[in-house]
C-alpha cells in the first residue's frame, strides 16, 4: 500500500538567477564559491532520532546511531517510528515540489512531447507466428500480440495494460510460449521487491490453469514437450534462489522436483535456454567465479557440469550443431572463444576459435543455424562480427563511429539475417535487419520523437581524461552545437563504475531537457566497468575500489582544466553502485558539484558487508570484500564507505531517492545517508529524500509514471543552477 504524506502549507526559498544570468556570473569571473545555491526549505528539516549503536569487529569499534532505521522484521517493514520518519522526509520533499509545480509539469510535458503515445515494435517470427508490442495512447504499459502466419489470425496474448490495473505497481519479469503454441506462462511482480509469481494461461481457451507458481526469482522456461516450467526458487523472507525447480502441470507447487541446489549462500543461481533451444543452462556465479551445467531441454537426467568454480573463471554459452560454443576468461581476462562436442564437453576437449586479446573484449555472442554474431568492445569502440562456422567472418559497418550496437530480438534459429538495435549519443534508437549475403544494413525502425528532433543540431565526441595514476579515462561527451569551450555553461556529469557493467554511449530523449537548456552531458567510463576491457573492472574493485572514485573526480576535473565547465557548476548523478560513486565523489570534493543526485545509493556499504544475513551480502563479498573475515577488508571499506565518511563541513545540494521494498539497495541505506547528512553537514544547501512507499529498486514501473520521477529530478537540477523555466 502506497503511503501518503500529510499536507502542509509552507513556502521555498530558492537561488532566483537565469539561465542566462549564471552565464553571465562565469563570464565575469565568479568563483564556485559564490554561485547561488539551491537554499533548504524555510521549515524545520526532519531529525532522525539518535539511538546508541556499537559493533565490535577486529578489535575495532564501529558507532552507528541510525542503525536503528533498518527495521529488524524486515523484509517486513512496519517500524511506527521508521515509517515516521519516512513520511517526514517525503512530506519535506512535497513542500519543495509544491512550489516548482509548474517546473516539474514543464519537464514532463517536455519528456512525453517525446513520447510516441502509439509506440510499436518491430515484428519479429517465432515458431510460425509473428510477434509484436505495442502502447495504446495514455497507456502506460505494453500489450503484446501474435499472428498465425498459417491462418493470418491475430490475438492479444498478453495485456500488462489489463493486468497492471488498479496497482501502483506492475512489471512482468519473463514470459515464454510452450513449443506447441498453446501455453502462455509469465511472471509479474506487484510490490517491486522480485518476488515474482508466475500463472499460465491456455491461449486455446483463454483460461488460466490452476498451478500458480510463488516465489519465482523471474525467469522462466517451457520444456520441449510444454508439459513442465523451470524456474528458480526464492528462499522464504530473503531474496536468494538456492533451488532450480521443475514444475508439473496440475500439480501443487510443493511438490516441483529440484534438479539443481546450490549449497553456498555467496552464490548467484540463473538459467536460460541455448538458442539451438536443445539445452537449458544453468549458472551459479559469485563475481568472477562460475559454476555451469548443461541439461536437455527436456529436463530429463541430470544436470552436467560443464566448468567448476574450483577452475576460477566465468563463461558464456550456446550451442549449435551438437557444439557448445564458450566464451571464457580462463587464458586471458578479454575472454577467447572456445567450441567443444556437446557429448563430452569437459574443459580438456575445448577447441580455441578466437584467442583472447588485449585490444579486443569479446562481450557476448549468439549461435544461429548457419552464423554466429559476436559482439565485442575493441579499444573501448563496440564491434560486431557476423562468423561462419568455416572460420570465415566480416565485421558490421555502422555509419557512425561511436555508438552502441546490439543483438536485437532474433528468436528463429535459422535465419538468413540479423536484427540489431543501434543509438548513438544524437541518434535514436535504431533497429536494423543486417543482411548476411548484401552485408547491407535495412532500417526498420527509428525511435520516434513527436515533438520533433533535429540530429544536426547535437554533436558527440569521446575525449580521454587523465587520471592521478596516469591512466586515460575515457569520457563520452554531447551537447547542442555552438559550444564554446570558455567555461560558461552547466554540466551534467553521470557515472557507475562496478561489476564489470559499461554506462554505453546511448540516446536519450529526456536529456534533451538539459541538453536544450545549455547543458553538455557527460559519462566519466571510470574503472569498475569495462569499457576499456576486463582488466578495466579488476581495477576497479576490491583493493582497487578507489580508483572508480578518483577517475571520476579526476575527469570532473580536467573538463574544467578544459574549459567545458567551471568548477562548482557541475552536477552529477548515478544510481545503485553508481549512488556509492556519488557518495564518494561528494565527500572526497564537495566543492566541485552544483548539486548530487544518488538514486537507490549503496552508501552503507560497511555495514551491509558485515550483515550476513542479508541475502544480497555473501555474492557480493567478491566484489568489495569481506569485512567479517578480514580486517584488511574491513579497514580498506570503512575508509571509503561514504555513510562511514561524512564530516562536519559544507556538501551541495543534494536529491536522494529509494523505495521500501528495495530488495538490492534496501530503503535504510538512502535514510541513513540523509539522518547522518543532515546531522552533520554545516551549509544551508537543499537535502531532499524521496522514498518510494510502494516500490523497489527500480521506482515507478509505468512509463508515465517513470517520466514523472525523471521530471522532479531535472527540476531540481535545474533549480540548482538557477534555471527555473
Amino acid at each position: 500500500m502506497r503511503l501518503s504524506a500529510p499536507l502542509l502549507i509552507l513556502a521555498l526559498a530558492l537561488a532566483g538567477c537565469s539561465q542566462t544570468e549564471t552565464s553571465t556570473m562565469f563570464e565575469q569571473g565568479m568563483s564556485e564559491s559564490e554561485f547561488p545555491r539551491l537554499q533548504k526549505l524555510a521549515i524545520a528539516t526532519p531529525a532522525a532520532k539518535q539511538v546508541p549503536f556499537e559493533g565490535q569487529h577486529h578489535e575495532r569499534t564501529l558507532s552507528d546511531h541510525y542503525h536503528w532505521l533498518k527495521d529488524q522484521g524486515y523484509p517486513v517493514v512496519d517500524d511506527p517510528a521508521i515509517i515516521d520518519y519516512l513520511e517526514q522526509e517525503n512530506a519535506y520533499y512535497q513542500r519543495f515540489l509544491e512550489p516548482n509545480a509548474a517546473l516539474v509539469e514543464r519537464v514532463f510535458e517536455e519528456f512525453k512531447g517525446r513520447t510516441d503515445e502509439e509506440e510499436t515494435s518491430v515484428p519479429y517470427t517465432s515458431n510460425g507466428y509473428e510477434y509484436h508490442w505495442f502502447f495504446r495512447p495514455g497507456e502506460e504499459y505494453r500489450t503484446r500480440s501474435r499472428k498465425n502466419l498459417a491462418t493470418g489470425e491475430e490475438a492479444i496474448f498478453l495485456d500488462e495494460t489489463a493486468l497492471a490495473d488498479g496497482r501502483d505497481y506492475f512489471v512482468i519479469g519473463d514470459w515464454d510460449i510452450s513449443p506447441d503454441n498453446r501455453y502462455l506462462a509469465y511472471s509479474f511482480d506487484t510490490a517491486g521487491d522480485e518476488r515474482y509469481q508466475v500463472k499460465v494461461k491456455d491461449l486455446q481457451t483463454g483460461e488460466y490453469l490452476d498451478d500458480v507458481l510463488n516465489d519465482v526469482q523471474g525467469e522462466i522456461e517451457f520444456s520441449s514437450d510444454g508439459k513442465t516450467l523451470i524456474y528458480a526458487l526464492l528462499e522464504q523472507g530473503r531474496w536468494h534462489s538456492k533451488n532450480i525447480n521443475v514444475h508439473t502441470f496440475g500439480s501443487d507447487q510443493s511438490r516441483d522436483k529440484t534438479v539443481y541446489h546450490e549449497e553456498d549462500d555467496g552464490f548467484f543461481i540463473g538459467l536460460g535456454k541455448t538458442s539451438s533451444e536443445e539445452f537449458i543452462v544453468i549458472a551459479s556465479s559469485q563475481g568472477e567465479l562460475q559454476e555451469t551445467y548443461i541439461m536437455p531441454a527436456d529436463f530429463t537426467g541430470e544436470p552436467i557440469q560443464i566448468v567448476s568454480r574450483d577452475d576460477g573463471f566465468t563463461q558464456r554459452i550456446d550451442h549449435a550443431h551438437g557444439k557448445f560454443y564458450i566464451m571464457a576468461n580462463d587464458t586471458h581476462k578479454n575472454f577467447r572463444l572456445v567450441t567443444v562436442d556437446d557429448k563430452n564437453p569437459i574443459r580438456e576437449n575445448w577447441e580455441t576459435l578466437i584467442e583472447g586479446s588485449d585490444e579486443s573484449y569479446l562481450l557476448g555472442m549468439q549461435t544461429f543455424k548457419d552464423f554466429m554474431v559476436i559482439k565485442s568492445r575493441d579499444v573501448g569502440l563496440e564491434k560486431i562480427h557476423v562468423r561462419q562456422y568455416d572460420g570465415s567472418s566480416h565485421q558490421v559497418d555502422f555509419p557512425e563511429s561511436l555508438f552502441t550496437a546490439d543483438l536485437g530480438v532474433n528468436l528463429e534459429f535459422s535465419q538468413d539475417f540479423v536484427r540489431l538495435a543501434y543509438e548513438s549519443m544524437i541518434t535514436p534508437g535504431t533497429v536494423y535487419d543486417h543482411d548476411l549475403d548484401k552485408r547491407e544494413l535495412t532500417t526498420r525502425k527509428v525511435q520516434k520523437i513527436p515533438s520533433g528532433y533535429d540530429k544536426s543540431q547535437y554533436e558527440t565526441k569521446r575525449v580521454m581524461a587523465t587520471a592521478r595514476d596516469g591512466v586515460q579515462v575515457p569520457v563520452s561527451l554531447v551537447y547542442k552545437k555552438g559550444l564554446k569551450q570558455d567555461a560558461s555553461q552547466p554540466m551534467w556529469l553521470y557515472g557507475y563504475g562496478a561489476y564489470a557493467a559499461t554506462i554505453e554511449p546511448g540516446f536519450s530523449s529526456g536529456r534533451l531537457s538539459a541538453l536544450d537548456r545549455g547543458f553538455v552531458y557527460a559519462i566519466a567510463h571510470v574503472r569498475g566497468g569495462a569499457m576499456m576491457g576486463y582488466n578495466w573492472y579488476l581495477d576497479g574493485k576490491l583493493k582497487k575500489r578507489s580508483n572508480a572514485f578518483n577517475d571520476f573526480v579526476d575527469v570532473a576535473r580536467y573538463l574544467v582544466d578544459e574549459k567545458y565547465v567551471a568548477a562548482g557548476n557541475i552536477s552529477i548523478s548515478g544510481r545503485s553502485a553508481g549512488g556509492e560513486l556519488m557518495g564518494a565523489a561528494v565527500i572526497q570534493a564537495p566543492e566541485l558539484w552544483r548539486s548530487v543526485n544518488l538514486g537507490v545509493p549503496f552508501v552503507d556499504v560497511l555495514n551491509t558487508m558485515l550483515d550476513a544475513s542479508l541475502p544480497l551480502t555473501p555474492p557480493e563479498w567478491m566484489e568489495w570484500g569481506n569485512p567479517i573475515e578480514s580486517a584488511e577488508d574491513y579497514d580498506l571499506i570503512a575508509g571509503y564507505s561514504p555513510y562511514d565518511n561524512i564530516t562536519k563541513r559544507d556538501y551541495p545540494p543534494m536529491f536522494v531517492s529509494g523505495g521500501i521494498n528495495d530488495p538490492r539497495v534496501t530503503y535504510w541505506e538512502p535514510a541513513k545517508w540523509t539522518a547522518r547528512m543532515r546531522e552533520l553537514k554545516t551549509d544551508d544547501n537543499l537535502l531532499l529524500m524521496r522514498i518510494n512507499m510502494g516500490a523497489g529498486h527500480f521506482s515507478n514501473s509505468g512509463r508515465y509514471g517513470r517520466l514523472k520521477d525523471y521530471a522532479e529530478e531535472y527540476a531540481f537540477m535545474f533549480l540548482a543552477h538557477g534555471i527555473t523555466d
